[in-house]
């Protein structure tokens, strides 16, 4: 119904000048049809050409802003990427060897390295932010898993049962064919292609944390920001920003030494309380070791290097005789601590808490014959 209809004599509203789209207001009373907006007159296809370049320039901009910041494209550590590995463990691939952990894993231990020495390249499916105990468990219910584990141990997520990434595992069995189609997508269009795609550049990212003043009661909790850079199959290594810059290494640290200071979480605000969680957490390895060795399973923990004040709180917190000597008691699983082999320490850990990529390099040629032995040793009767 054309708007000039409604005028001051036919109706209580008075006609609005300019005012073209009809509203209920409009018409009291009566049924309200689909509204209706008169399209003006404008030179749409010069107005389309420019937003279209006005786009792609301000996207290019933002990609060369980026990697003159030092970034250069690379995969993404998505759920999606994680379930491409978890996936082939169902796919025929269960008898072979398998990392789990979190991020020391991830960044400590190269593919390349381990396939040169041993002439297989395990699975990486090591997240970082996330208790060892969670993928055990994932890994243990699993009938088709018959291969070899190695499990890292960061003692301040693996005995506090923290897992900031443990989305991913129910994300891979519950993952639908769009979100396999969206993965493939990003993985092959966009993520090797371009650097602004890593999450942490992302426009809300960048905003969000900007350094805004704290409401009243708030505590500072910083963000942990780019430190990796990854490979189609998840072999990782550190980010080379983090090793050559001061001022962004220096970011990294005191990201890292924001949980070094402050009350501890209400979880473990007591040694009581911190206690019982440590035994949960052992608990819990227990069992899935038990369930894993039915299947023959091989098994081996591994504790890498840590160093600086990330080091010093560990030992505060999670001493070794408390967690790391317990768990390998109770589990009955070897262990492999970097404390207790000369060719595991003396490496570069620039923010603390993994490796550089060139010493990440050394650590894994050191550390594969280790843990080749421990499985040999499983293997004798």
């Amino acid at each position: 119904m054309p708007s000039s209809t409604f005028n001051s004599e036919n109706s209580p509203h008075a006609e609005r000048p300019g005012f073209v789209r009809l509203t209920a207001s409009d018409r009291p009373g009566v049924a309200q049809p689909v509204p209706e907006r008169d399209i003006p007159s404008k030179p749409w296809g010069p107005i389309l050409i420019g937003a279209t370049v006005m786009f792609v320039v301000m996207l290019i901009a933002w990609e060369l802003y980026w990697r003159d910041y030092g970034v250069t494209p690379s995969y993404r550590n998505s759920n999606g990427s994680w379930a491409d590995q978890r996936r082939r463990i169902n796919s025929g691939e269960g008898d072979k060897t398998v990392l789990v952990g979190s991020s020391r894993i991830l960044f400590d231990v190269q593919l390349p390295v381990w396939q040169k020495t041993t002439g297989e390249r395990p699975i990486q499916l090591a997240l970082e932010g996330t208790s060892g105990v969670v993928l055990l468990e994932d890994l243990a219910d699993d009938p088709d898993f018959t291969g070899r584990l190695v499990v890292g141990v960061a003692p301040d997520l693996f005995f506090s049962g923290f897992a900031y990434r443990a989305e991913a595992i129910s994300y891979y069995h519950k993952q639908g064919p769009s979100q396999r189609s969206g993965h493939w997508i990003s993985k092959t269009l966009f993520e090797p292609y371009v650097a602004f795609y890593d999450p942490d550049f992302a426009l809300a990212t960048v905003v969000r944390r900007q350094n805004w003043p704290l409401r009243a009661g708030m505590t500072k909790d910083t963000r942990v920001r780019k430190l990796l850079v990854q490979d189609a199959d998840r072999n990782s290594h550190m980010w080379r920003k983090v090793e050559v810059d001061p001022e962004y290494r220096a970011l990294a640290r005191s990201i890292w030494a924001e949980n070094f200071v402050g009350p501890p979480p209400p979880m473990m605000d007591t040694p009581a309380k911190l206690q019982k969680l440590v035994e949960k957490q052992i608990a819990r390895a227990e069992v899935a070791v038990k369930k894993l060795r039915t299947r023959g399973v091989k098994i081996v923990f591994v504790r890498p290097p840590s160093a600086g004040e990330y080091y010093a709180f560990e030992q505060k917190v999670f001493p070794r005789a408390a967690t790391w000597d317990v768990l390998l008691k109770r589990t009955n699983v070897p262990g492999i601590h970097f404390e207790d082999h000369p060719e595991m320490r003396n490496y570069e850990l620039p923010e603390w808490s993994h490796l550089s990529a060139a010493d990440a390099n050394r650590f894994t040629a050191a550390l594969v014959p280790l843990v080749e032995h421990e499985f040999a040793a499983q293997e004798k009767p």
